[in-house]
């Protein structure tokens, strides 16, 4: 089953650079902004929320610019 990929920038997020940043699971998984985007599929990114419900990892908190 083919999914369409979802690309996650800092650079592209209107919270960069943000108190947000340090409880994001980009962050959480990257570190400090990275230079390159985190390219995640659509089953990844259910997976990622999954494991934010259990407390696994904190939330995802990318919002693209003029979005």
């Amino acid at each position: 089953m083919p999914t369409n990929p979802i690309s996650i920038s800092c650079d592209e997020c209107v919270l960069e650079g943000t108190h947000a940043c340090d409880d994001c699971v980009v962050s959480f998984l990257l570190g400090p902004a990275e230079e390159q985007a985190v390219i995640v599929d659509v089953m990844e990114a259910r997976a990622m929320k999954l494991l934010h419900q259990v407390g696994l990892v904190p939330q995802l908190r990318f919002e693209r610019r003029g979005a």
